[in-house]
């Protein structure tokens, strides 16, 4: 082979590479104001509507943002202001279920998760990752809330330092070091860390989620 020949070769597979590393996961749909995305190389770039959000991709909204993203399988992440969430790894073809995956951590702050294709057809497939415990879903609406306790930008009035949730339709599965715990619609909970039990409670203890106007109608949590 030549070194022209060898060259060409380098800078195809480099392509490829690249194409199979910034997979796009979905796109910005809505922004009240300043939004963020880091790559897992450190890159940071804004967002704004209309923007593609990458697989590997870590989102930031800022002090007063909102935003919300629709991912390719019409699955959608609402962020409150001044939330981190990671999209660790985001895999959807409409025609090959088996390679389905979407996988997140949430850092810290509050967000509405709503179900699409890939959660409907492979439930065992989605995982939402947070310092306290991992969220399984069964086709489902729900909210968290992470608050670290240490400047969090816009927490619910009232809330202490843990993970909170709630559930609007479906149902979730909670996992920590204290085991497997089921919440069903209408249910909130509480889970201080990682090695604590979930306590389940039927009234709001005070999440707030409340997208402006402009998001559309849609669940929101009012204490």
């Amino acid at each position: 082979m030549s070194i022209r020949d060898a060259l060409a070769a380098l800078l195809l597979w480099s392509c490829a590479a690249l194409a199979v590393a910034a997979q796009v996961a979905g796109v910005v749909v809505q922004a009240s104001g300043p939004m963020t995305a880091r790559s897992p190389s450190g890159a940071v770039k804004p967002l704004k509507a209309q923007s593609e959000v990458e697989s590997g991709d870590t989102l930031a909204t800022a002090a007063g943002s909102w935003a919300m993203v629709r991912f390719i399988d019409n699955s959608e992440l609402t962020l409150k202001p001044g939330t981190t969430v990671v999209v660790d790894q985001f895999t959807f073809d409409g025609d090959k279920p088996e390679g389905d995956r979407a996988a997140f951590t949430l850092v810290k702050g509050g967000l509405r998760s709503l179900t699409g294709i890939l959660g409907k057809r492979n439930k065992d497939k989605f995982a939402m990752k947070t310092p306290s415990a991992t969220i399984g879903i069964r086709g489902t609406t729900f909210f968290l809330e992470y608050l670290t306790g240490k400047g969090d930008a816009e927490p619910s009035p009232g809330l202490e330092p843990g993970l909170h949730v709630h559930v609007s339709a479906g149902g979730i599965s909670i996992v920590n070091e204290a085991g497997q715990f089921q919440y069903d619609p209408g249910q909130f909970g509480f889970i201080k860390n990682t090695s604590t039990r979930p306590v389940k409670m039927f009234a709001n203890p005070g999440m707030q989620f409340a997208p402006p106007a402009s998001f559309g109608e849609a669940d929101t949590l009012k204490p």
